[in-house]
């Protein structure tokens, strides 16, 4: 039955059989479902991680980041500056807390912030600037916090793809004003939902507490279809995935017995119910025990990687530069043709990112993207695929995808 089984980038796919058994354990406790000691005690173990006075909890990164606009306290209307080539996740909580996104166009190579764009896109109205750490590849933090200490812009790290890596030596989410995480279910860790905010700016952090106080957590129902995720992955819809497991999952979702990683109002500029919350004391649990093996997940990840990087000598790969490798980004000018041929193979390796914006049915006019402003990004999108570097992904499945990428490559397809 293992033909069935998918090698998968994004479904489920840090959760080995002890994340799968604890989530399982957990739906027949709904006590502790909400409130518990699990968030203070994820909360500390962030804090101590990286060395920051404060940090805060969310059910999402989109939480976190909708949350600290609000508790920073811009005028409305103001622009907040945040790269192209990147997930509607990054720009929504901009348009919800009342403010612009700017989109700067990308480096080609690091696929971070381009500053010749950057120049170009400021204006008098631009008060915060995002910077994305993307596919766990650190940006240029030095440059970016003296041009954000120039413009006196306030500098905000998504940290969504890096937690873990560093820049010369200084882990990513220290640097800015502050920074928010995520820990949806393809990131670094996964408790299928959450996030966390950090600064060591003590007023910053008071106005965060306010507004923290002020919102609760979302619902029984939300919370126990992210504890299903895994069980129904890991035992059911993954095991079977190439005879029916992938219609058991869109009926799932259809039937909301799991709920999608983006809300269909996301596409268009909307705010699900569920947003902003707090993280639950569940899935506090899950991150915990996900976080407690992010050492071992990163070093794999990086084991992995080396794989990619050594056999793929024709393909060009990413810079080697103290990153994480959430995600192994490989350049080819026929990437989309690419991810179709593994995807009949029943390898689903990743497209991050086939838009500017994505998801690719993201409404782009919805979400201020001007078609043509971010050439690069755009061009990227077209052009670039990712490999899966996760926990569950061995040494094995790394050379089968090498080989098929190299057979694709000397058939000339």
């Amino acid at each position: 039955m293992k033909f069935l089984k998918p090698i998968t980038i994004s479904l489920s796919p840090n959760t080995e059989k002890d994340d799968v058994f604890l989530s399982f354990l957990i739906l027949f406790m709904p006590w502790m479902w909400k409130s518990g000691k699990a968030i203070r005690e994820l909360e500390n173990k962030f804090k101590e991680f990286l060395g920051v006075k404060y940090a805060f909890s969310f059910n999402s990164g989109r939480s976190s980041l909708l949350v600290l606009l609000k508790a920073l306290g811009l005028e409305k209307g103001s622009e907040v500056l945040l790269q192209a080539f990147t997930c509607n996740a990054a720009a929504n909580p901009v348009i919800w807390a009342g403010l612009k996104p700017v989109y700067v166009d990308c480096n080609e190579e690091s696929f971070n912030v381009d500053f010749d764009d950057l120049e170009r896109k400021i204006t008098p109205r631009s008060k915060a600037l995002i910077v994305q750490h993307t596919f766990g590849l650190p940006a240029e933090m030095d440059k970016i916090t003296e041009f954000c200490q120039k413009r006196n812009l306030v500098l905000i790290e998504d940290c969504a793809h890096s937690l873990g890596a560093q820049f010369s030596g200084k882990k990513t989410g220290t640097f800015g004003r502050a920074a928010f995480f995520s820990f949806s279910r393809d990131k670094i860790i996964s408790s299928v939902y959450g996030g966390m905010l950090t600064t060591n700016d003590s007023d910053l952090a008071l106005k965060i507490d306010k507004i923290y106080k002020s919102i609760k957590f979302p619902s029984f129902f939300w919370i126990k279809q992210q504890l299903l995720h895994p069980v129904l992955f890991n035992w059911l819809i993954l095991p079977t995935y190439k005879l029916f497991g992938k219609y058991l999952l869109v009926i799932f979702q259809k039937i909301n017995l799991l709920s999608k990683a983006v809300h269909s109002k996301e596409k268009v500029g909307k705010m699900p119910g569920y947003f902003p919350k707090r993280l639950p004391n569940s899935l506090a649990v899950l991150a915990l025990k996900q976080f407690g093996k992010m050492d071992r997940f990163n070093e794999h990840r990086k084991t992995i990687a080396k794989i990619y990087r050594d056999s793929l000598k024709d393909f060009e790969v990413p810079l080697d530069f103290q990153q994480v490798y959430l995600r192994f980004t490989v350049k080819h000018p026929k990437a989309h043709s690419i991810i179709r041929y593994f995807w009949r193979k029943n390898i689903l390796i990743g497209d991050w990112y086939t838009s500017p914006l994505a998801p690719k049915d993201t409404k782009a006019d919805k979400i201020f993207y001007i078609p043509g402003s971010c050439p690069k990004a755009e061009r990227l999108a077209q052009t670039t695929f990712n490999l899966p570097t996760h926990i569950n992904i061995t040494k094995e499945d790394a050379e089968k995808i090498v080989g098929l990428l190299k057979s694709y490559g000397n058939k000339g397809n």
